[in-house]
C-alpha cells in the first residue's frame, strides 16, 4: 500500500516512516504545498495528514482534494483536543482521527480497519466466490481465472473501494490515468466491457447520464 505522510514533526514523522515502511511504501513531507502537488502526480492508497503544518493545514488540503475527485481514505492526526477539530476534519471528507500521543499499534489497527473498510488488502472477496487480487492482477471466478492489464485492475479496484455511489466516467479518466496520458471516454466503455466478461455484467451497473456503480 502507498501512503503519503504529511507530518511536520521531524522526530514524529521519522518515527512513523519507520514504522509505516515495514509494509507500506511511505512518501512523506513536512510542507502542505509539497503533498498537494505530490497528490497531482503520484496515486496514493492511503493520507496521513497533519492538520497544523507551517504553510497550511492538512483539512484545507482534503477539502482542495475531495473537490477534485479525489476519495483517497484520509486518516488525521493531531494534537488538538477541541472538538471542533474533529468536526471540521470529518467534514472535510475525513475516514479516521487520532489523537497525539498515540502508540503505533493504535495507528496500525485504524489503518487496518480503513483497509478493510475500502478494498486495499492484497486480496478481495469482491463477491462470496470471486477474489481480486490487487497485487497479480488477476480475478479468480469460479470457471476461470483472468489476468487483467493494470488499467482494467486498477478501474475495478476503484469501482470497488467506491461501490457505496455512482462513479463518472470523468471521476474514473481523472484518477487512473496521469494527467499527460488522458484518453476518450472510449477508453472507458471499453475497461468496463472487459470487466462486465470478468466479473458479470451484473455487477458494474450502467447509470444512465452519471457514470457507473460496483453492485
Amino acid at each position: 500500500m502507498k501512503i503519503l505522510l504529511l507530518e511536520d514533526d521531524t522526530a514524529l514523522a521519522s518515527v512513523l516512516v519507520d514504522y509505516l515502511e515495514d509494509e507500506n511504501e511511505v512518501v512523506q513531507t513536512y510542507s502542505m504545498k509539497k503533498a498537494s502537488s505530490l497528490c497531482e502526480v503520484q496515486k496514493f492508497d492511503l493520507y496521513i495528514f497533519d492538520i497544523n503544518v507551517p504553510d497550511g493545514d492538512g483539512i484545507s488540503l482534503l477539502k482542495e482534494l475531495r473537490e477534485f475527485h479525489d476519495n483517497t481514505p484520509t486518516i488525521f492526526i493531531t494534537a488538538f483536543h477541541d472538538t471542533k477539530y474533529l468536526k471540521a476534519a470529518f467534514e472535510s471528507g475525513a475516514n479516521d482521527f487520532i489523537k497525539k500521543p498515540f502508540d503505533l499499534e493504535e495507528l496500525g489497527q485504524r489503518i487496518s480497519n480503513v483497509k478493510r473498510q475500502f478494498g486495499l488488502q492484497s486480496k478481495i472477496n469482491i463477491e462470496e466466490n470471486i477474489i481480486f487480487d490487487i497485487d497479480t492482477h488477476i480475478v479468480q471466478t469460479p470457471d476461470k481465472n483472468y489476468t487483467m492489464t493494470h488499467k482494467e485492475s486498477d478501474f475495478l479496484h476503484y469501482l470497488y473501494k467506491n461501490r457505496a455511489r455512482v462513479v463518472s466516467s470523468d471521476e474514473l479518466l481523472q484518477n487512473i490515468w496521469e494527467f499527460d496520458e488522458m484518453p476518450s471516454d472510449d477508453a472507458v466503455r471499453t475497461v468496463i466491457k472487459n470487466l462486465r466478461k470478468y466479473i458479470g455484467k451484473e455487477h458494474i451497473l450502467n447509470v444512465r447520464g452519471e457514470g457507473y456503480k460496483y453492485e
